[in-house]
């Protein structure tokens, strides 16, 4: 998993989960991996399925008809020290880590997997959430 350090920040603080969603999708443009039309697909997606995947991460991404909105694949990883709320008042699913991802083809797939597979282990969460700098969390992907 290739990780551009331009696409990761740090201490980001969102008042809803849809300014998030929208950063993650902003920096995915800025990194030239997909097209502003993608961003609206990430916000469906969530609407449609929630992006909160547990242990205190969320993985937005865009519907399946905004493939053609990918550039080429890639990630953005955003730390949310104060957390962002993925579910309810009632029912909080709060996220301090943030992959927003985009995939040729059904490489999305794959970065989900990679992605799931290290942030099972909540340990690999907090390092991240505590991490100082962008070098710090770029090493744990490079290994």
């Amino acid at each position: 998993m290739e990780i551009q350090k331009n696409l990761i920040k740090l201490n980001q603080n969102f008042q809803t989960k849809e300014e998030a969603i929208e950063f993650c999708g902003e920096l995915l443009v800025a990194g030239g991996h997909v097209t502003p039309d993608y961003i609206p697909a990430m916000l469906q997606r969530n609407e449609e399925l929630s992006v909160y995947m547990g242990n205190f991460i969320a993985i937005p991404h865009g519907t399946d008809a905004a493939k053609k909105e990918v550039l080429k694949t890639g990630i953005a990883i955003v730390q949310v020290p104060r957390g962002v709320n993925f579910g309810t008042e009632k029912d909080p699913k709060v996220a301090t880590v943030l992959f927003g991802i985009a995939g040729i083809g059904s490489e999305h797939l794959e970065l989900i997997q990679k992605i799931s597979i290290f942030c099972a282990d909540v340990d690999n969460v907090v390092k991240i959430a505590d991490a100082q700098t962008v070098e710090e969390i770029a090493n744990f992907f490079e290994n």
